[in-house]
């Protein structure tokens, strides 16, 4: 379909066609249909994804239903059995609980899929342009240098370009000293290493079904526990195929580089040794991996600011989170969503762009950071690290201890209900402070 002929309010440029990009773009095109002309600039040769399984939150279905995605959506089920064990026993471990989680888990290519298939008419994909940098022209757009050294321009620029995100780097470095202390560049623009290493694999249901008929994995979630790792299972695709998740944690590298490839294949040899103290269960769910791979789990730092200017970030370039509450490609859904009504807002032009940026900001930032620490804390819970908490010792209690760490990570899990109630909550107090005119005012008072 032709774009119209009539002249767009601005032209933005999305770096990274991942799920927070994608969703920008729906987003966007959906609300400011072509007002807002959109390039959406993808470093690969197509579209594609990292990791398995994902989690479909009560939140991330609301923005669905908002974008009139959420009939596309394979509906199995709206709550999914939830049991977190404790495994680090050889000859079998217990339930801690069990219990019924809102929410349902997807593979990650079916909701990529259905995103591709609602791309704006309004959105033009270029593949294969990895950004480098980008320049400020004052007064005028913004300049794109890309690896095969081709240039662009934009006059608004999102980064979506994940956690090495080259946005968020130029966006610190070009940053003024009287706004960002200059000592914490590259604190803010680097990721750091949480000192986790993650074995992956997703497999076919039946390979474990035929060794183990019985296997608590086959339909439920499943959380594995033990001291300083877990494991985390559950069924995709239907219930054809198993995605899981082996997380060995050393607090004492946390922070420290990491030395080699972050994502690397690996022996199943590897993997079975790093959890030989688990339960059967556990041990047969290893035994079926498929092509295993090891992934160093990083994040990134929190951030002062997620705009300047006419550039934002979003999803992991702005808040890369470690996966404890399966929060963090819903929180770039959230941010997705709220930064395109703002951008196709009928009083937003070119020259107030940054008021729109500043609302974002100002809610989601808060809530984005929030979720990210709280996903910390439930990993230290898992693993048996948390101070204060059962710490994987039997002192003769542990049925007792073991409770009152059941009831932590219960609160722990309901990190959703807290902040403004949803991105729709979220997307409507910042068009109030808009409508209301409490950011009609020049972009350098609303930063001082």
């Amino acid at each position: 379909m032709l774009l119209s002929s009539s002249t767009p309010k601005f032209r933005v440029a999305i770096c990274g066609a991942g799920i927070g990009g994608l969703v920008l773009a729906i987003t966007i095109g959906k609300f400011a249909r072509r007002d807002i002309y959109i390039d959406l600039y993808e470093a690969h040769d197509a579209i594609t994804t990292t990791g398995a399984g994902i989690s479909v939150s009560r939140r991330t279905a609301e923005v669905m239903v908002e974008l009139g995605l959420y009939e596309k959506f394979p509906h199995t089920s709206s709550s999914y059995d939830l049991r977190l064990r404790k495994s680090n026993a050889p000859n079998g471990g217990f339930d801690v609980f069990r219990t019924f989680r809102q929410g349902s888990n997807m593979h990650r290519k079916d909701l990529l899929d259905i995103f591709k298939q609602s791309i704006p008419s309004s959105c033009t994909i270029h593949f294969n342009k990895r950004l480098t940098k980008y320049e400020k022209q004052s007064p005028g757009p913004f300049i794109l240098y890309f690896a095969d050294d081709s240039t662009s321009t934009a006059d608004v620029l999102v980064g979506a370009d994940g956690i090495r995100s080259s946005v968020r780097k130029t966006f610190f470095e070009a940053i003024g000293p009287d706004t960002v202390d200059p000592s914490k560049i590259r604190h803010y623009s680097h990721p750091s290493w949480t000192g986790t290493l993650v074995y992956r694999s997703i497999f076919p249901a039946e390979k474990l079904s035929k060794l183990d008929p019985s296997n608590v994995a086959l339909k439920n979630f499943i959380i594995f526990c033990g001291k300083g790792k877990h494991m985390v299972s559950y069924p995709v695709s239907q219930g054809t195929q198993i995605n899981v998740a082996a997380y060995a944690s050393d607090e004492q590298k946390a922070g420290t580089p990491f030395e080699g490839h972050w994502v690397s294949d690996v022996s199943l040899e590897e993997v079975e040794e790093a959890y030989q103290d688990f339960e059967p269960d556990a041990k047969l769910l290893l035994n079926c991996f498929e092509k295993p791979s090891r992934w160093a789990l990083h994040v990134v730092n929190e951030l002062p600011l997620f705009t300047c200017d006419r550039v934002a970030l979003i999803g992991d370039a702005a808040h890369a989170m470690t996966p404890y509450c399966g929060a963090g490609a819903g929180q770039a859904i959230e941010d997705a969503f709220v930064l395109g009504r703002l951008l196709a807002h009928p009083l937003i032009t070119l020259d107030n762009v940054p008021v729109a940026l500043k609302a974002y900001q100002d809610v989601r930032l808060p809530f984005a950071q929030f979720v990210a620490r709280e996903s910390e804390r439930t990993g230290k819970l898992f693993d048996f690290h948390a101070p204060g908490y059962y710490d994987g010792t039997d002192r003769g209690n542990e049925r007792e201890e073991m409770e009152i760490l059941k009831e932590k990570i219960v609160d722990q899990w309901d990190w959703e209900s807290k902040g403004e109630g949803g991105a729709v909550a979220e997307w409507e107090k910042a068009e109030r402070q808009l409508r209301e005119g409490s950011y009609n005012v020049g972009y350098e008072l609303i930063l001082s």
